[in-house]
């Protein structure tokens, strides 16, 4: 399968759909060694007059290890389909499995990044900044419950350096 380079205003579907609804995929690494996992919270739009992604990672995560130590990282959109397949890399750790034997998803090489064949849409991200999340902004005291114990996410803001859809 082949994708071709496309602009994100392109992108016909709102992001609330496309990672809340569908969810995505956010990979990080490189060719001989990456990680990928489903996320389903996280952002599209502009900041500091750029093209942005924003990813929530708790630092736990398998990915997390990747994300900190590469510059680029990837959100696969599979536009609803693969639910199956992105709920165990949502819920396995590439520690304990190999998540692309277990899905069948078919690792891809993107401009030095991984995505996968069976994507949709593709963003080619390079982080450009990372926050921790900080109980003492929370001012609905309700996201609390989100975190029973205490592991907090980073955000990540990633600028989009390029949209690929399949053709």
């Amino acid at each position: 399968m082949s994708f071709q380079e496309t602009d994100i205003r392109e992108i016909d579907q709102s992001a609330v759909k496309l990672i809340n609804d569908d969810w995505a995929l956010v990979t990080a690494g490189k060719k001989d060694e990456w990680n990928t996992m489903t996320v389903s919270w996280g952002g599209l739009g502009e900041l500091w007059g750029e093209d942005v992604a924003l990813i929530f990672i708790r630092p736990q995560r398998y990915t997390y290890e990747f994300i900190e130590k590469n510059e680029l990282f990837t959100l696969s959109f599979f536009g609803g389909e693969y639910k199956k397949e992105l709920k165990l890399c949502g819920s396995k750790s590439g520690r304990d499995t190999d998540k692309v034997a277990e899905t069948g998803l078919t690792p891809v090489i993107l401009d030095g990044a991984v995505s996968f064949e069976q994507a949709e849409t593709i963003l080619v991200c390079k982080k450009i900044a990372f926050q921790d999340l900080d109980p003492a902004g929370f001012l609905d005291k309700s996201i609390e419950a989100n975190y029973p114990s205490k592991d907090y996410h980073r955000m990540y803001v990633g600028k989009i350096l390029k949209t690929y859809r399949k053709k």
